[in-house]
């Protein structure tokens, strides 16, 4: 019996994990504090490393074929079971610098107290 199993199939059993998917909008926010002059800065491994590997999942290029059974399967789960928790970790890092440096008011983003 042959196994034949797609990456896109593989890519969304793997997204699901530890919410994954949920944490999509935060890693957006994440990824558009970071561009911004005094915004979030992520430990460039845990954004770098998971780039690197969607493009590696989306790229025709393949270190072992998918066309082998199990084993060509096998290296994109292996990326992704390491690439999805660091994206995750700094994720959830992102989410607490957010709260720590978001004002009660939107239209006062720094005071000053003279006295």
């Amino acid at each position: 019996m042959k196994m034949k199993v797609s990456k896109i199939q593989l890519a969304k059993e793997a997204f699901k994990h530890k919410g994954f998917i949920a944490k999509i909008p935060v890693i957006i926010r994440m990824i558009k504090s970071a561009t911004k002059k005094g915004g979030y800065k992520p430990h460039l491994k845990d954004v770098i490393l998971p780039g690197l590997v969607l493009i590696y999942l989306i790229s025709p290029i393949d270190l072992i074929p998918d066309w082998i059974p199990v084993i060509g399967v096998l290296d994109d789960l292996a990326l992704l079971t390491f690439a999805i928790p660091l994206l995750v970790r700094e994720a959830e890092k992102f989410v607490a610098w957010e709260a720590a440096n978001k004002s009660d008011d939107p239209m006062i983003e720094e005071a000053e107290v003279i006295g």
